[in-house]
C-alpha cells in the first residue's frame, strides 16, 4: 500500500503524468541517461586534458618561452613607438606592432595554458634593458634604433616560428606557429621598407 501512495503522491506532482506513472518514469529514466553520458563525456575528456601537456617537447616549451617574451617585447616596444615616435610613420607602425602582437600573444598564452605550459608575464632582464635603452631615445635616434631593434626580433621569431610550424610536438603550438609566422613575415616586409 506504501507504494501505490508513494506513486500518487508523485504522479500529484506531476501534473503532466498519466495514471499509472509512465511518463514520469521515462522522465526519470531519461534524466538518468543523459547525466550518465554527461558524467562519460567528462570522464573522456580528463585523459584529453592530461594528454595535452604530453604532447608537448622540450622545443616546444623553449619555444613559448621565447616568442612569449619576444611578443611582450614587440607590444612593449609598438606602444612606445606610438607615444614617442619622431613620425608619424613610426607611430603608426608602432601601433599596429603593439596591436598585432597582443592578439598574437593571447592566443599564444590560451595555447600554452591549455598544454599546460607557464608563461612570464614581464619581459626578462635582456628585453627590458632594450626597451629601457630605446626609452632613453627620441625623434630620430628613436626612430633609426625602433626599426633595428624590431627587424632584429622578427628575424629571430620569425625563424622560431617557422622551425615550430615544421617541425613542432604539439599540433596546436605547431598550427599556430604556422599562421602566426606569415604575421611576422608581413612585419617584417613593412620594417624593412622604411626609409
Amino acid at each position: 500500500m506504501e507504494t501505490a501512495d508513494a506513486s500518487c503522491a508523485l504522479n500529484a506532482r506531476r501534473p503532466d503524468a498519466d495514471d499509472d506513472g509512465e511518463t514520469y518514469s521515462k522522465e526519470v529514466r531519461l534524466k538518468q541517461r543523459l547525466s550518465a553520458l554527461l558524467i562519460t563525456v567528462a570522464a573522456g575528456a580528463l585523459p584529453l586534458a592530461a594528454h595535452a601537456a604530453d604532447n608537448v617537447s622540450a622545443a616546444d616549451k623553449a619555444f613559448v618561452a621565447m616568442v612569449s617574451q619576444g611578443g611582450m617585447f614587440e607590444v612593449k616596444l609598438g606602444q612606445l613607438a606610438a607615444e614617442q615616435g619622431g613620425t608619424q610613420d613610426i607611430k603608426d607602425q608602432g601601433t599596429t606592432e603593439a596591436h598585432d602582437h597582443q592578439l598574437v600573444g593571447d592566443k599564444l598564452s590560451a595555447i600554452a595554458k591549455a598544454a599546460g605550459l607557464p608563461i612570464a608575464d614581464s619581459l626578462n632582464p635582456e628585453f627590458q634593458k632594450k626597451l629601457d635603452d630605446l626609452k632613453a631615445l627620441s625623434g630620430s635616434a628613436f626612430d633609426k634604433a625602433y626599426l633595428s631593434a624590431m627587424v632584429d626580433i622578427h628575424h629571430k621569431d620569425g625563424a622560431a616560428f617557422a622551425q615550430e610550424a615544421k617541425s613542432g610536438a604539439n599540433p596546436d603550438l605547431r598550427a599556430f606557429a604556422a599562421e602566426t609566422h606569415r604575421i611576422v613575415v608581413r612585419h617584417l616586409g613593412e620594417l624593412q621598407a622604411k626609409p
